[in-house]
């Protein structure tokens, strides 16, 4: 019998894969900080941490001067872990992919919808007693069907995306690093944010996404047009992301994910035209749950001398 580490409790029925395989569980009575995850990973064979749980090379070293083997991430981006460090010293890590893709794309078009048509706005007239009855004039948004959707990236959730923007008979573009062959594929970013109206973002977190849209790309798009981003917080830069919405320059933004969350920069609070949600994409009790499971099956699989299919490899050096 192995021991694991869930650093805080999942949904029911997640950890089914590890209580069938006979493993014991331990789950903290509040999540550990990264000094306390680096004391408890040598006590573990496995880890199933959260996005928010810092696996670095500390925590990772650690957990291999004992007993620590595999490290699943319940969340398909796993930027929050030194993939690099843990393949070097003989640590799997395994994340979520494909089980929370259609559930976060669905929350994408909550905000492509949301932003477009300032409902938030509308919303917060309502319940602040600011609204005076239907006027011809009043809460005027922009449509979304027959809008051009430009996707930043193209994976499995970008294309979910595309799928659910179909049915609003709307033109759908889309860039990625090398040529799809698919219909929509422009080459350079610069295009895409020039020719569309909404722009839904959906790359994963590294070094050269990192402020993937900042000022000089925020200047190149529409005044008319909406920004989207569900994939991670810092792939945008909020402070220009402001700057756009205060000066008129962007028409909205709908946000589910922060730069430095659960801090949110307070000028993004107080932004015109921003409809913002707490980090929202994939919870659903079914997505959760399936999320949970998926990780603790990887866990269970490399504890019993397999390969879990969902195994995640360090970035190839450039």
């Amino acid at each position: 019998m192995a021991r694991v580490l869930v650093t805080r409790p999942l949904t029911e029925g997640g950890t089914d894969p590890l209580v069938e395989a006979g493993h014991e569980i331990v789950v903290p009575g509040d999540p550990p900080a990264a000094d306390e995850l680096a004391a408890l990973a040598p006590q573990f064979d496995g880890i199933v941490c959260h996005l928010t749980d810092r696996m670095d090379a500390t925590v990772l070293q650690s957990g291999r001067a004992g007993r620590l083997r595999v490290v699943a991430n319940a969340a398909v981006g796993y930027d929050n872990i030194d993939v690099a460090t843990a393949t070097g010293l003989d640590v799997t890590v395994c994340n979520t992919p494909g089980v929370l893709d259609d559930t976060t794309a669905d929350l994408a078009f909550l905000l492509i919808l949301a932003a477009t048509r300032l409902a938030s706005d509308a919303e917060r007239d309502l319940r602040e007693g600011r609204w005076t009855g239907w006027g011809f004039g009043t809460h005027l948004a922009r449509d979304v069907h027959g809008a051009t959707l430009g996707l930043v990236g193209f994976g499995r959730i970008g294309q979910a995306v595309a799928q659910r923007a179909a049915g609003f008979d709307m033109d759908v573009i889309h860039t990625t690093r090398h040529d799809t062959g698919l219909s929509g594929w422009v080459q350079t970013l610069a295009e895409l944010l020039q020719r569309s109206d909404i722009v839904s973002i959906h790359v994963p977190l590294t070094d050269s996404t990192r402020h993937l849209i900042g000022a000089a790309e925020l200047a190149v798009m529409k005044p008319t047009a909406v920004l989207v981003n569900t994939a991670r917080g810092p792939v945008v830069d909020e402070d220009a992301l402001v700057d756009a919405l205060e000066a008129g320059n962007l028409f909205a933004a709908g946000l589910d994910v922060y730069d430095g969350e659960p801090a949110v920069n307070p000028r993004l609070l107080a932004a015109p035209r921003a409809t913002l949600l707490p980090h929202i994409g994939s919870a659903t009790i079914a997505t959760r749950t399936r999320m949970a499971r998926l990780a603790c099956q990887g866990v269970a699989d490399v504890l019993a001398g397999r390969t879990p299919p969902n195994v995640v490899l360090p970035a190839p050096k450039p």
